[in-house]
């Protein structure tokens, strides 16, 4: 439930996989979250793509699921939203110290981070973050991450890690943006089929 608190997930109660609308380029990307939500021992899943393709959506419905389904403690965080918490839990007037919140997102059950790469990039930052993803790789906890930049811009002890096949899953969208006025909408899954 802290946890729970943390992820602000009250923020997407909207968002499951019911309510996800598949369009031509996500549906490999709705199959692979329902997989990975259904069966996420030991295992990655990275949704790559450009920004309103429904990679926020399908992380968060998978968070969802293993709280209310699988009974997972999840942490969801936007990358630099969590890099800024970290750092405000190094303030002296902090209700939480630093090294219990750390390992609390290092150990959580399940970890989500979303918008992997859109963070403020400092040498503290980057050091912490690979901190998190190398025990959660050395350990196969199970871990979602999106990202829309090119995953080849991210720090390469990073990228290694999310891209061993061995582990990870990374399924790469190509989708047109849903927030734009005037793209196509795919079938709305459980509308009985109608178009949107």
């Amino acid at each position: 439930e802290k946890l729970r608190k943390l992820s602000n997930l009250t923020a997407f109660s909207s968002s499951s996989f019911a309510d996800f609308e598949a369009i031509p380029g996500t549906e490999r990307a709705l199959e692979e979250a329902i997989s990975f939500a259904g069966d996420p021992t030991h295992r990655w899943l990275v949704l790559s793509g450009p920004v309103g393709v429904g990679k926020t959506h399908l992380a968060v419905s998978i968070a969802q699921y293993a709280i209310e389904q699988n009974s997972m403690a999840a942490y969801f965080a936007a990358v630099p939203d969590l890099m800024d918490h970290l750092r405000a839990s190094f303030s002296p007037s902090s209700d939480e110290g630093y090294d219990d919140r750390f390992e609390e997102i290092r150990t959580a059950q399940l970890l989500v981070l979303d918008d992997l790469g859109t963070e403020n990039a400092t040498p503290w930052a980057q050091e912490k973050l690979y901190q998190i993803i190398n025990h959660r790789y050395v350990e196969r906890l199970p871990t979602v991450i999106t990202t829309n930049v090119d995953i080849r811009s991210i720090d390469d002890r990073i990228a290694s890690r999310m891209l061993d096949h061995r582990l990870s899953t990374l399924v790469e969208i190509d989708a047109p943006d849903y927030r734009r006025p005037g793209e196509s909408r795919g079938i709305r899954r459980g509308s009985g089929g109608r178009r949107r």
